[in-house]
């Protein structure tokens, strides 16, 4: 009975983080998406997040690469993937039909990655206890799931921004690729850094503040980015209209 009970209970635990933070994007959007279509894309982010671990376990036996290495294609990989994500369900929908869907959707699949990160690091940790399982997963909701939202908004807005300029589509949203995959590779290294060392707490908590530091630029910057993105659709439809 509680092998049964544990997955019923670890699995909405595990998708809680991913929810709030979709529920608080989606509140902000002035014209909401369809149902179906965020629920597709969400459950896309979380079906296709096995490539990027079948891709990291080849990347662990590439010779010669160190963590730093790794880190940033493990970072590299993940981005891809929560683009593909988007590329095979939201963007071929008709109602992907403004600029800024492409953050809203980079974002929705990348909640939905990052769910299945979050159910799976609980089940790895739920043998040492439910308070550690319950710290794992409060510092999830603060770290790594808003990390990969803000990472998917970074190549979102590459995305809405090939828009304006569909000649150069590919080599915007390959820098989009690039930006959100430094920043995601510079927040798991800090993260990695801030743990190093047991002999050296001081050390560890600084990296740390670095890393939440951060995030908190990220997430400012992303509600710029939001607002940017709308006004330039704004400003393209108003002088067709005077056209």
């Amino acid at each position: 009975m509680q092998s049964l009970v544990t997955p019923i209970i670890l699995v909405p635990v595990g998708l809680l983080p991913s929810l709030i933070w979709l529920f608080l994007y989606l509140k902000k959007d002035r014209h909401p998406e369809p149902r179906h279509l965020l629920i597709e894309t969400f459950l896309m982010g979380m079906i296709i997040s096995p490539l990027a671990v079948i891709f990291q376990w080849l990347l662990t036996s590439a010779a010669g690469l160190g963590s730093t290495g790794f880190f940033l294609g493990a970072a590299l990989i993940e981005e891809l993937v929560k683009l593909l994500a988007v590329l095979l369900i939201a963007i071929r929908d008709p109602e992907f039909d403004e600029p800024v869907d492409a953050m809203i959707y980079m974002i929705v699949a990348s909640l939905g990655f990052a769910a299945i990160e979050n159910i799976l690091f609980l089940f790895k940790s739920i043998d040492q206890g439910v308070v550690f399982a319950t710290q794992v997963i409060v510092l999830r909701f603060i770290g790594a799931t808003l990390l990969h939202a803000l990472a998917g908004a970074i190549t979102g807005y590459l995305l809405a921004i090939a828009w304006f300029y569909r000649e150069h589509a590919k080599k915007i949203i390959a820098a989009g690729i690039v930006l959100a995959t430094v920043f995601h590779f510079s927040f798991n290294l800090l993260i990695s850094n801030s743990g190093a060392s047991l002999r050296y707490p001081k050390g560890n908590a600084l990296f740390m503040g670095y890393a939440i530091v951060l995030l908190l630029a990220f997430l400012i910057l992303v509600q710029l980015l939001f607002s940017q993105i709308r006004d330039r659709h704004r400003r393209q439809i108003s002088n067709l209209c005077v056209e």
